[in-house]
């Protein structure tokens, strides 16, 4: 089955990783392309390329502004990756909720569990240590 072209829709747009890392930066505000290239430490050429893309299924959106293009995410255009996603939120959450109740398990036995004696103790009282000894040079 042949792959289907990057710009056919916005899953394959954002198949690319530095298209997501390009959304991610617009996800704040309306940024030119200038300032997209510095902060992503990519080349124009190829911001404009990703940008292109991303416009061409809609994810982001250009206006103009003397000779200075700005691009700004279309939220509407991103809703179906984020319906998409959150098909397995439910998956995640349980699993956020498995880990925070085994947290919540060990830190109640910590605190209850008095078999094992404070930090710089021992069950015979505290601990002696042996004075330093002098070595072969300090003995003369």
């Amino acid at each position: 089955m042949a792959r289907a072209s990057t710009t056919s829709d916005v899953f394959n747009a954002v198949a690319e990783p530095r298209r997501r890392e390009i959304l991610s930066y617009l996800a704040g505000m309306e940024r030119p392309v200038g300032e997209i290239v510095a902060a992503l430490g990519l080349e124009q050429p190829s911001v404009s390329k990703h940008l292109r893309v991303l416009r061409d299924v809609g994810l982001v959106r250009m206006r103009c502004q003397g000779r200075q293009k700005l691009y700004r995410t279309n939220a509407e255009a991103i809703r179906p990756l984020h319906e998409w996603a959150a098909t397995f939120e439910r998956y995640w959450q349980h699993q956020l909720n498995r880990v925070k109740e085994r947290a919540e398990s060990i830190a109640r036995q910590s605190s209850t569990d008095h078999r094992l004696p404070p930090p710089g103790s021992s069950p015979a009282g505290p601990t002696q240590t042996n004075p330093p000894r002098p070595n072969a040079k300090e003995k003369s």
